[in-house]
């Protein structure tokens, strides 16, 4: 005996149509805001209900919109199950003809679409969980916004002193190059830098320059093709500035990070070759890995299976899907990556793959579903990974 609750989510309100285990519509659909009051009309409608039997609700997963309302049902111990719309979508069609759409229409589809699949109730508290999606999110927006300060300042310098980034190896990233120019900034200044000022840069540094490249680094300075026009050097400085902020900035978020985390228990980041930051986007992007009946449905959520096609005798395997999250899938190939440095198994298994004529990011991929494969095994048995285990 079973009640099915489809709720259409909205930014300012959400539409409720509620449906018997016979199929029986209880009430017409019925809308309720998105605040407190409007939440408490839901929860008294829904303990109106024959307290025997269970209550099943549904909805879309549509960003933050649903955050408010997980969180309250949460509290009223209340379970719910998030779809994707995709997939809903694709029921209404199949159900009818009609191009009708309004958010009553959609909450009775949902409904209905609840009715035909098996309940897979998101965990407790999986608020949590959106709070570590949201962060490690905003981590990747901050490092993309950082690496655009640095190809900025890297095409002032390119007209200020060229020969400055390709002296520290094309990178403007280590603590000697971004202490100079922080504290000289432009080559008039650093062709006059002299032994106390390295000196003090050592002092400052652990590890810097040796004295050699300090003097060729003044040779470059006063003999550079550049151009120091003013205009050129502010927005160098404004650039640097930003840098600057946003490393501020990925710190804080790292260390919240960090402290969510912290609190849930995962044994991704015990895979070497995964670290702490890739784990926690994994994690948060995957939700609760319960919910999962097979590996293969991990694939899926992240895209990395390919598409197949079969009829009758003719029968095909195409293209990676690329489905669901690119952060997940983006992270998964990351790790992927680093990961052949720490495991031989799965570097054994790239070469394999390379042999078989696979082009460097499909053998990458090959080895991202491998990754895939170990991480259902960790969270569903509940251990760290052992590497002698692989061989």
């Amino acid at each position: 005996m079973t009640y099915w609750i489809g709720i259409d989510i909205a930014k300012h309100k959400h539409d409720c149509f509620i449906l018997n285990h016979q199929g029986e519509f209880i009430r017409d659909s019925f809308s309720f805001s998105n605040n407190r009051s409007g939440f408490t009309q839901l929860y008294e409608i829904l303990s109106s209900l024959d307290s025997t039997q269970e209550k099943r609700i549904g909805f879309e997963s549509t960003s933050h919109y649903a955050l408010n309302l997980k969180i309250f049902l949460d509290q009223m111990d209340l379970s719910y199950m998030e779809f994707n719309p995709f997939l809903v979508r694709q029921f209404s069609k199949a159900s009818t003809l009609r191009k009708t759409k309004t958010d009553k229409v959609d909450a009775r589809q949902i409904a209905l679409y609840l009715s035909t699949v098996e309940y897979k109730p998101y965990p407790n508290k999986s608020y949590h969980i959106a709070h570590l999606k949201s962060l490690t999110r905003h981590r990747e927006h901050l490092i993309k916004q950082r690496s655009l300060q640095l190809v900025r300042m890297t095409n002032m310098l390119d007209r200020i002193f060229p020969e400055f980034k390709p002296f520290f190896n094309d990178s403007l990233t280590s603590k000697t190059c971004l202490y100079i120019l922080d504290h000289y900034l432009i080559p008039s200044k650093i062709m006059r830098m002299n032994q106390d000022s390295y000196h003090k840069m050592a002092s400052t540094l652990r590890r810097t320059i040796s004295y050699a490249r300090f003097c060729e680094l003044k040779r470059l300075a006063k003999e550079t093709i550049g151009e120091e026009d003013p205009v050129l050097v502010f927005q160098l400085k404004q650039h640097m500035d930003e840098y600057r902020f946003l490393n501020t900035q990925i710190d804080e978020v790292e260390a919240f990070i960090t402290q969510e985390f912290s609190c849930i228990d995962t044994h991704i980041h015990s895979i070497k070759g995964i670290g702490f930051f890739s784990a926690a986007t994994i994690f948060s992007e995957f939700g609760s890995i319960e919910r999962f009946t097979s590996a293969n449905q991990l694939l899926a959520y992240a895209g990395l299976e390919p598409s197949r096609h079969q009829s009758g005798l003719n029968e095909s395997v195409g293209y990676m899907v690329k489905h669901g999250s690119p952060y997940l899938r983006q992270a998964l190939m990351n790790v992927s990556e680093s990961s052949l440095m720490h495991n031989p198994v799965l570097y054994d298994f790239y070469l394999k793959k390379r042999k078989e004529g696979k082009h460097h990011r499909v053998a990458l991929s090959h080895v991202a579903k491998k990754i895939v494969r170990i991480i259902y095994h960790l969270e569903t048995h509940h251990c760290d990974f052992d590497l002698d285990k692989m061989s």
